[in-house]
C-alpha cells in the first residue's frame, strides 16, 4: 500500500489526558459532596461570575430585546431544519409488536427518557447552533424537561443569543453554569431538582472527561474530543476550497486534528502552501487556535488509489468528513467510518455545524467506529415488551426449564416448572436437560 506524509502531526488526541482527568476526578467529588455552593463557588473562581445561576424569565426577555430580528430570524431558520430533520428521525422508530409463536407476541417501545441535560459551549466562541443541535433534538425525541447550561460571562451571565435560543428550541431550565460545574449540576440535579437521565453536548476537554466519568450514572451522547475534520481531495479538487474548510474547523481549538487524504500530489501541495496565509488572515482567537492545531495535530497523507484513500479514512474515523472529488457515488457506497459525511465542494462541516439540519453533535477520537452522532434516539429507550396465552406455556416453559438446567439455574428451571404444573396438572413433561 502506497501511503505516504506530506505533513505528520506532533500530537494526539490523547495528549494532556491525565491531567484532565486528575483535576475534572478532583471537582466531580467535591461537588457532589458540597452541592450547589460549590458550583456557585467554581463559577466565581473559573468563570469571574458572581450572579444567579439560575436563569429567569426576566433575563431571557432582556436578552431576547438586545438581539436584532436578523439574528432571531437566522435561529429560526436554523431550528426549522434541525427541528424537521430530528422530527423524522423519531418517525423512523417504530412501536412493534409480533406473534413470535402462537400464543407467545413481544414488542418494542419507544419511550423517551424524563430529563435531558444539554451543555452548550459558550466559552472562547457561543455556541448558538449547539443549543439548536441538543435542546432541539431532545424536545423531538420528546422529553418532558430539559436542563440546559452554558458558561457564563462576568458581569453579563449566558449569551444573549444562546439564551434565546435555547428558551426558543423548548428548554424548561437554563442554568448560568459551565465546564465541570455545568456538567455536575446538570446530573446531580442541582438547581433545578432534576437529575438528567442523558447528558448531551460538546463542550472542552474538561466537559468531555466530566461525561466520561458520570457515564452509567447517566447516559450520555457519546465520549466526544477536540472537533476534527478530514477531507478526501482528487485532481478534481480545488485547493482553495479544501483549505479554508480545513481551517475553518482548526479555528475550534488548538488541539483540533485537521486532515487532508489526497490523490494527488498538486492539491495537496498546493493546500499546505495556502493555509498558513488563510489563518494569518483570521482574527483572534480563530487566528491562534488555527494555528496551534495546524502546527500540531494536522496532517496531510497522499494515497495512490480511492481504496487506500477509503482504508486510511476508515482508519482514522473523522468525526467529519469531506469528499472532494469525482463519481461521489463510489465513495458514498464504500466509506464506513464518519461521523457526519459532506458529499462534493457544494456542501461544506460549516453548513453542518450551523444550520442545514443535521447535527453537530458527532463522535470524535476514532468512536464513528462504533456509533453515530447526537440523534433523538439518543435520547428514547427502546424497551421491550413480552405476553403470553396459558397454552404457549406448553411449549416455551418446557424449553425454558430445560435449558436453564443444562446451565445449572435450578431457580429460573422452576418458574417454568411451577408454571407447567398449574395450567396442565394433568400432563407430564420432560424437564431435564
Amino acid at each position: 500500500m502506497a501511503v505516504s506524509y506530506l505533513k505528520k502531526a506532533e500530537k494526539s488526541s490523547a495528549t494532556g489526558e491525565d491531567d484532565t482527568r486528575a483535576t475534572v476526578a478532583k471537582m466531580l467529588a467535591e461537588i457532589e459532596v458540597g452541592g450547589e455552593q460549590v458550583c456557585v463557588d467554581y463559577a466565581a473562581k473559573l468563570d469571574g461570575y458572581h450572579g444567579n445561576i439560575l436563569v429567569t424569565s426576566d433575563d431571557i426577555d432582556q436578552a431576547t430585546s438586545r438581539l436584532s430580528q436578523q439574528v432571531k430570524d437566522d435561529i429560526r431558520f436554523a431550528h426549522e431544519r434541525v427541528d424537521k430533520f430530528a422530527k423524522r428521525q423519531r418517525e423512523a422508530l417504530q412501536d412493534f409488536e409480533v406473534e413470535l409463536s402462537p400464543g407467545l407476541w413481544a414488542g418494542q417501545r419507544q419511550i423517551p427518557v424524563q430529563t435531558a441535560g444539554c451543555y452548550i459551549p459558550g466559552g472562547r466562541y457561543s455556541h448558538v447552533a449547539s443549543a439548536i443541535m441538543s435542546v432541539a433534538t431532545a424536545k423531538a425525541a420528546g422529553v418532558k424537561h430539559v436542563v440546559a447550561c452554558s458558561p457564563p460571562k462576568p458581569g453579563t451571565g449566558v449569551n444573549d443569543a444562546i439564551l434565546y435560543t435555547a428558551n426558543y428550541c423548548g428548554a424548561d431550565t437554563i442554568l448560568a453554569l459551565g465546564g465541570v460545574q455545568g456538567i455536575a449540576a446538570m446530573a446531580f440535579g442541582l438547581f433545578s431538582g432534576r437529575s438528567a437521565d442523558v447528558l448531551a453536548g460538546p463542550g472542552n476537554r474538561f466537559v468531555a472527561e466530566a461525561k466520561r466519568m458520570l457515564f452509567g450514572r447517566v447516559g450520555i451522547d457519546m465520549f466526544a474530543g477536540p472537533t476534527e475534520i478530514a477531507v478526501i481531495a482528487d485532481h478534481t479538487a480545488d485547493p482553495r476550497i479544501v483549505a479554508s474548510d480545513l481551517v475553518g474547523q482548526a479555528e475550534h481549538g488548538p488541539d483540533s486534528p485537521v486532515w487532508l487524504i489526497s490523490l494527488d500530489e498538486d492539491v495537496a501541495r498546493k493546500t499546505i502552501e495556502l493555509v498558513p496565509g488563510l489563518i494569518e488572515s483570521m482574527p483572534e482567537p480563530s487566528r491562534s487556535a488555527a494555528r496551534s492545531a495546524w502546527a500540531d495535530y494536522a496532517e496531510v497523507i497522499l494515497c495512490d488509489t480511492r481504496e487506500e484513500a477509503v482504508e486510511v479514512s476508515d482508519k482514522y474515523a473523522a468525526e467529519h468528513l469531506e469528499i472532494h472529488c469525482d463519481d461521489l457515488d463510489w465513495w458514498v457506497e464504500n466509506l464506513n467510518n464518519y461521523g457526519s459525511l459532506f458529499v462534493g465542494e457544494e456542501t461544506t462541516v460549516t453548513y453542518g455545524d450551523k444550520c442545514s439540519g443535521t447535527n453537530h453533535i458527532l463522535p470524535t477520537k476514532g468512536a464513528s467506529r462504533y456509533t453515530g452522532g447526537l440523534s433523538v434516539g439518543k435520547f428514547i429507550k427502546t424497551v421491550t415488551t413480552q405476553r403470553m396465552t396459558r397454552e404457549a406455556n406448553r411449549e416455551v416453559g418446557a424449553a425454558a426449564a430445560r435449558i436453564s438446567r443444562l446451565e445449572g439455574m435450578e431457580g429460573h428451571a422452576r418458574s417454568g416448572d411451577d408454571r407447567l404444573s398449574k395450567y396442565f396438572p394433568t400432563e407430564t413433561f420432560d424437564l431435564s436437560h
